[in-house]
């Protein structure tokens, strides 16, 4: 068995950055073994008498405990996501219930959570810093959620359930990685007529690779999606959709189908809501949020989408006479729209995606980011040497003065065993160390899916993709550039998910401003930056089919609470689903549709009951760019004020109070209407 001082197993190194390259699916039971059993001991510690109920007495035995838990199994998580094999996935899925029996008998333990009481009902805790009491509410506010209240039999049906649902949810992730895998086309040059020709020359070289002919499409967005929006071979766009639509679901094999997975989740959250005694789960997920009721969430998401259903119904009109009129397309089907969309777009801004990709090299692009960053954060971004998990993903060191802020991992582009879309996740957070090591620096993963690099020419990103470049850094920001020392409260630890979102979003809006995008830009092959009169043209594009895309992410929201509150829900997902759609959509696709069925944000992505995220926050973020707006998009003094105020606080505060101390005053929506070109 392993130990705590096995070298050889790197998940059991000590807190400095993990040696990804290292780590095999055989080093993963054994350290677990270790790891529970340290974190095990340090739980019957904490809640005997030898603990006194102190803050940094909990801290340094339980807390560090813990903590090297989390850090381990984040990293074992991290892998199964970028990097999945067979022997990887056994290994995780062999040590998921045991890792999640852990937290939830933490988590519910009666005896801590009187530890903890004792600490907040103490003189002392008068005397805690503003981030440790907010740390110490949080606690005592998820020990009741977890279940620490209550008794019996209810506490072991509710530790029954934790077990059951973390299966189901790596269930449904499993499905739609192998779903996404298991499709591929292998087209003829011909059937690609009108398809970028790098886009092209990737497939052919996808294809070559496995000794085939043709050209390798996938249902991987950077493969899929260009044919979508350029190919005029329409039958290939159906064919392509239609797999892309039906992935595990009853449409397919049938150990795939994500349905069964769907309803019983759902299921055993609405009895986990009960158990804690809440209406429903809607209610528990918004225990932890700025929106206070479902009731509030749904009035919100249904005045935006009378706000933008206007624009919308103008959109899709618009979209119907030109494929009728130009294309030849007199029914426009869920396969045409790209296509049609972006043929509209070039007839009407006279430019097209393409020739804008052409002056996004990634390492141009990141280049200009990190010149925002360091301008308006008052930080340096420098490469730096640690061990990858693959040799496309980058590293890199933050610092202010010298010294180190944080550091993280790039993971840019799309390949296979990697899970589909683009996120952020800790590799390690800040923490002034209880046990004697000093600070600890945060350290972040950046991961997107981009098309990959074609011959010895650098990856070129769309304009979208650069938006969700800048989405991601933002949240990572967030998690880097934090100051409180407190574990819980630190980063985006602690911020409600309904906030989380803020910084992330505020990034995208730098992507619209000339002064920022011209530093970011060399055309692939002569090397000009991005010439004004294009921006011009994509500035005037920017709220293309924006009244659309505002209702698609309603939808998304209205489903995602619906589905939390309403009783029959598992059996009416499918009607639930056309419910909404009657109800706030302009666009209806096909009835073969499963669109629910890798809805990853939702069932297996921390999303539940709480999509409506995205728009509610959007609201704040729009809100705090327009003080860039007025005061100077890259003027320092702003930007150092959102840092203070914003991205160094985490979550030692409440998110209101954040804003309001950088706005300095509650949040409008007025500017989120005006940058989708919504406003009265």
């Amino acid at each position: 068995m392993s130990n705590a001082h096995d070298t050889t197993n790197p998940l059991l190194a000590g807190p400095g950055v993990i040696d990804y390259r290292a780590i095999r699916p055989e080093h993963v039971t054994p350290a677990l073994d270790t790891l529970l059993a340290e974190a095990n001991d340090a739980l019957e510690r904490a809640v005997g008498s030898e603990v006194p109920a102190d803050f940094d007495a909990l801290s340094a035995v339980l807390g560090v405990a813990t903590e090297r838990l989390g850090r381990a199994w984040g990293a074992v998580n991290h892998l199964n996501h970028v990097a999945d094999t067979p022997e990887l996935r056994a290994a995780h899925a062999e040590n998921l219930p045991r890792v999640t029996e852990f937290y939830t008998r933490q988590g519910s333990d009666d005896r801590l959570y009187a530890k903890y009481r004792a600490v907040a009902d103490s003189p002392a805790a008068a005397t805690l810093s503003a981030p440790r009491r907010q740390a110490l509410a949080h606690w005592l506010r998820d020990f009741k959620l977890g279940g620490a209240d209550l008794q019996g039999a209810a506490k072991q049906r509710f530790a029954a359930l934790q077990d059951r649902m973390a299966e189901l949810s790596q269930a449904y992730s499993n499905h739609v990685l192998d779903a996404t895998d298991a499709f591929a086309h292998y087209a003829t040059a011909d059937e690609l007529a009108g398809v970028p020709a790098d886009v092209v020359q990737g497939m052919r070289d996808a294809a070559a690779a496995e000794g085939r002919e043709g050209h390798k499409i996938t249902l991987h967005f950077p493969s899929y999606f260009p044919v979508l929006q350029y190919g005029r071979n329409r039958a290939l766009r159906e064919k392509l959709y239609t797999a892309y639509v039906t992935r595990a679901s009853d449409l397919g094999p049938a150990e795939l189908d994500n349905g069964p997975l769907m309803a019983e989740l759902l299921t055993l959250r609405q009895e986990e809501a009960a158990l804690l005694g809440y209406a429903n789960y809607a209610e528990v997920s918004l225990a932890a949020k700025m929106a206070r009721t479902p009731a509030e969430v749904m009035a919100f998401l249904r005045d935006l989408a009378a706000k933008a259903r206007p624009s919308a119904e103008r959109d899709l009109a618009e979209l119907r006479e030109f494929a009728a009129r130009e294309l030849g397309l007199a029914e426009l089907q869920a396969w045409d729209i790209p296509f049609a969309s972006e043929r509209l777009k070039e007839a009407r801004y006279a430019f097209s995606d393409q020739e804008v990709k052409a002056y996004f090299p990634l390492p141009k692009v990141l280049q200009g980011l990190f010149r925002i960053i360091e301008t308006l954060f008052e930080v340096g971004i420098r490469p730096a040497e640690a061990a990858r998990w693959h040799e496309s993903v980058q590293f890199f060191r933050i610092e202010r003065q010298g010294t180190l802020v944080g550091e993280f991992f790039l993971d840019p582009y799309a390949r296979a065993g990697k899970r589909p879309g683009a996120w952020m996740d800790n590799a390690r957070d800040r923490w002034r160390r209880p046990d004697g090591a000093g600070l600890q620096t945060p350290v972040a993963h950046l991961v997107c899916n981009f098309a990959a690099p074609v011959g010895d020419k650098p990856a070129l990103l769309t304009h979208d993709d650069v938006i969700t470049l800048f989405h991601e850094f933002g949240h990572g920001l967030h998690h880097l550039l934090t100051q409180v020392d407190d574990l819980g409260v630190s980063g985006i630890s602690g911020v409600e998910w309904d906030a989380v979102e803020l910084p992330r979003q505020f990034m995208e809006n730098f992507c619209w401003e000339w002064d920022v995008v011209r530093h970011m830009t060399a055309h692939v092959d002569s090397g000009e930056p991005l010439p004004r009169a294009l921006f011009d043209k994509m500035l005037a594009a920017k709220n293309f089919q924006s009244g659309m895309q505002t209702l698609r992410q309603v939808e998304f929201g209205l489903f995602d609470m619906r589905l939390h509150t309403e009783a029959d829900a598992p059996q009416r997902v499918g009607a639930i689903v056309d419910e909404v759609r009657r109800e706030v959509a302009v666009l209806h696709p096909p009835a073969f549709a499963r669109t629910a069925n890798t809805f990853s944000h939702i069932f297996a992505g921390g999303y539940s009951a709480g999509y409506y995220s995205y728009k509610w926050a959007e609201v704040l973020s729009a809100d705090a760019f327009s003080a860039f707006e007025e005061e100077g998009v890259l003027q320092p003094e702003t930007g150092r004020r959102y840092r203070r105020e914003i991205l160094e606080v985490g979550g030692s505060r409440p998110a209101i109070e954040s804003f309001k101390a950088f706005r300095g005053r509650e949040p409008r929506i007025d500017a989120l209407l005006r940058h989708q070109g919504m406003a009265a």
